[in-house]
């Protein structure tokens, strides 16, 4: 078990504020419908929460002995109930700000799943297919990334699975 040394808030130079002494990290989980369709796993984060009733990915504050991956899975499981085994990691993408950075770990599971909340700090987890993934009311910095993400993991999952794509 981890030391959960990594809460707090770090404030950039431009005097905004992020999560986690350490930086932070997530899990932008993939996987394809019966019909073909990629989805990705989102978290709608609780009211309570900082900048809460928007969406993103799972992920929060590392801690100094962490990875970043080791941070990413580890929130996943904090917030997510349900089976993460057979994983795949298809890629990351590192959001650098000097004083903090986030690192985003584009994964995917064979098949959709079923996850659920797994505490207080999100209303919901569902499985959203990729081309609805804008409809959402997205976290800023998640909406920011967003076309990148989805270009990488497109990339990452079309070479994984020769002859398909991340349909979506």
């Amino acid at each position: 078990m981890h030391e959960v040394d990594g809460n707090g808030w770090v404030k950039l130079p431009d005097g905004s504020r992020r999560w986690g002494v350490y930086g932070a990290a997530g899990l932008l989980l993939y996987a394809r419908d019966v019909t073909g369709t990629g989805h990705v796993l989102l978290q709608h984060r609780a009211g309570w929460t900082h900048m809460g009733g928007m969406w993103g990915i799972p992920g929060g504050a590392r801690n100094r002995d962490e990875t970043p991956l080791e941070a990413a899975v580890r929130e996943f499981r904090e917030e997510v109930a349900g089976d993460l085994e057979g994983y795949t990691v298809l890629g990351a993408h590192e959001h650098d700000l000097d004083v903090w950075r986030y690192d985003t770990f584009l994964a995917s599971v064979p098949d959709l799943r079923p996850y659920r909340a797994a505490n207080a700090e999100s209303e919901e987890i569902r499985w959203v297919p990729l081309h609805d993934t804008v409809t959402l009311p997205l976290l800023p910095a998640f909406r920011t990334a967003w076309p990148r993400l989805h270009a990488d993991l497109t990339a990452a999952v079309s070479l994984a699975e020769p002859g398909t794509s991340a349909s979506g």
